[in-house]
């Protein structure tokens, strides 16, 4: 699999650079002094997709580069071999200089420090494009290049290297808020199951000290095959206990999170807006997100907030028919920071406003008739009671505003 990556990396590279590289910039005239793009997508496709080897891929993608421009120049212009050959041979030393420069100094070393990485970059790129011409120049005009040619070559090296780090550094960064989009929205699942995995846990101890008080007592009364009956019980609980302490335990590491790098309250209302534009995309409906903020901090509560937070506007996309609106304002009053979500969806009954936070009330089925699990709201109050925080729910003619109330020092880093 390894061996298969590596020849798909090495010949995905050689075939772009080949083709980028006919697109080209000619500063002075004459054929022999050209910059492609060539190496700009050679330089973005190793760092993107870094091969096994390196050198062996500037290598083949110099040898591609030129016999690519040989048969183009022969065969379409009637060039002779030799001098389309001296004409274009040259390119293969810039390639394989460059790649040697890469392979020297382990690009992945460099790829956390952007201008460090650029300045290899725009080093390597004049070395080798100084050779590529300095030996161009000797076999067709028995020149070496010049002081202004030498300052071009590295003013050019100079755009083109950094142009290139900027531009994968854009890539990683977004890839980089993909992965964290995607991470804080598993952690923040798993934390509100947490809560009530924890509450579980109580309900276990419980069981546990009624098992074992139940066995005490048969066993007063000389009930020998039910007091051992109930002893096994209770060890039985306790068995699970602890299967659900190492898993609880877990879930906790996970959900943590990293305290040291917190996020804006306006980047977690962000993320949410993000995964139910996604949301409602799947369920083919048109609803059109806003947000309001009038004030911003960093928090280190991003999870159980995004959780929450997540868990109604998911509901309010599932609420709205075809088409609709979701609101989300926050502000701040002294020692409270406010969330409001309005919807235009269906609305709740008012008799059932009371209910909706209840474990197992629902209001949707499935084609078959089969109710939902009816754990989404009851999750949203157990981590708001976890944040010390009140929600209340009001219902209009047309749709749903839930206002949430949390005092801010909980949640502010």
């Amino acid at each position: 699999m390894i061996l298969r990556n590596s020849k798909f990396a090495i010949i995905l590279t050689v075939l772009l650079t080949v083709l980028a590289s006919e697109f080209k910039v000619i500063p002075f005239s004459g054929e022999h002094f050209r910059f492609g793009l060539g190496s700009i997508t050679f330089f973005l496709l190793i760092l993107i997709r870094p091969p096994a080897s390196i050198l062996l891929t500037g290598s083949i993608t110099g040898l591609a580069v030129v016999i690519a421009r040989m048969i183009r120049e022969t065969l379409l212009y009637g060039e002779s071999f030799w001098l389309s050959f001296v004409s274009h041979a040259p390119a293969f030393l810039f390639y394989f200089f460059f790649a040697l420069g890469l392979r020297m100094i382990n690009v992945e070393k460099y790829k956390a420090t952007p201008f460090l990485l650029g300045a290899w970059g725009v080093g390597f790129e004049f070395i080798s494009n100084s050779v590529e011409h300095s030996v161009r120049n000797w076999f067709m005009y028995k020149e070496s290049l010049g002081f202004e040619e030498l300052a071009l070559l590295l003013g050019v090296a100079v755009l083109r290297g950094y142009f290139v780090v900027g531009l994968y550094s854009s890539i990683a960064i977004a890839e980089q808020k993909k992965r964290m989009e995607e991470m804080l929205g598993v952690n923040s699942e798993l934390y509100a199951e947490t809560l009530y995995l924890e509450k579980s846990m109580d309900h276990i101890e419980q069981i546990t000290a009624s098992s074992h008080d139940l066995y005490r007592k048969l066993k007063q009364h000389d009930m020998h095959v039910l007091s051992v009956q109930a002893l096994h019980i209770a060890q039985e609980i306790h068995e699970v206990k602890k299967d659900s302490q190492r898993i609880l335990a877990g879930l906790k590491n996970m959900t943590k999170g990293k305290k040291d790098d917190p996020i804006y309250l306006s980047e977690v209302l962000q993320l949410v807006i993000h995964a139910n534009e996604k949301y409602s995309e799947l369920l083919m409906k048109h609803i059109h997100f806003s947000i309001s903020t009038e004030f911003d901090f960093e928090t280190d509560q991003q999870i159980p907030l995004l959780a929450l937070l997540n868990n109604i506007v998911a509901n309010a996309v599932e609420a709205i028919s075809d088409k609709g609106e979701i609101h989300i304002s926050m502000y701040e009053e002294p020692s409270y920071t406010f969330f409001t979500i309005k919807d235009s969806g269906k609305g709740i009954p008012e008799e059932d406003i009371s209910l909706i936070f209840e474990p197992g009330y629902t209001t949707k089925y499935n084609d078959k008739g089969v109710a939902a699990t009816g754990i989404g709201l009851s999750h949203v109050r157990e981590i708001i009671q976890t944040l010390t925080g009140e929600i209340r729910v009001e219902t209009m003619n047309e749709g749903t505003v839930f206002h949430i109330q949390l005092p801010t020092n909980n949640i502010r880093k």
